[in-house]
């Protein structure tokens, strides 16, 4: 496998990775280690995105219309929390992005995690495959280049036996 591309950019096209010479071949595999790092730290954030909306969709099954006038924490920020009591059970207020929030029902906003959930997890699988194809396009990488050692390595050292 000494050719790569990138299918999912019809920009671009097939690259012969024989005709590069050692120091394209080094450039090229430092780049798509960037991009591997850039993808692995997408799906990262995005994993914590997806568990905050699946952990946000479970705290909505502990609201009943029982727990009213129950005590609870409210979150002011990310470690500060003050004592309330749950006046509404039938309500929530649901943070939509970037300081946003809109009143739902249970049922909506129920709808609203399950879909943010589905979103971010297809987000993630199409990413895990951009992250596969560059992966495979680094390791072809790294198979020329150590042929084109051992190839330099032999036209310095002829009686040296190939590995």
């Amino acid at each position: 496998m000494s050719e790569i591309s990138m299918s999912e950019a019809p920009h671009l096209q097939q690259i012969d990775l024989t005709t590069l010479n050692l120091q394209q071949l080094t450039v090229l595999k430092q780049q798509l280690d960037q991009e591997l790092g850039v993808f692995q730290d997408s799906l990262q954030t995005l994993k914590v995105a997806q568990n905050k909306f699946q952990e946000s969709g479970s705290c909505l099954e502990k609201i009943s219309p029982a727990a009213t006038g129950n005590e609870i924490l409210v979150p002011l920020t990310g470690s500060m929390y003050v004592a309330g009591k749950l006046a509404d059970t039938s309500h929530v207020l649901v943070d939509i992005g970037t300081g946003y929030y809109a009143e739902k029902n249970i049922a909506d906003a129920k709808d609203y995690f399950d879909r943010r959930v589905a979103y971010v997890t297809e987000q993630m699988e199409k990413i895990q495959q951009l992250g596969l194809d560059k992966s495979k396009a680094r390791e072809a990488t790294v198979d020329v280049i150590e042929m084109k050692l051992q190839s330099q390595m032999q036209k310095q050292c002829p009686g040296m036996p190939e590995v």
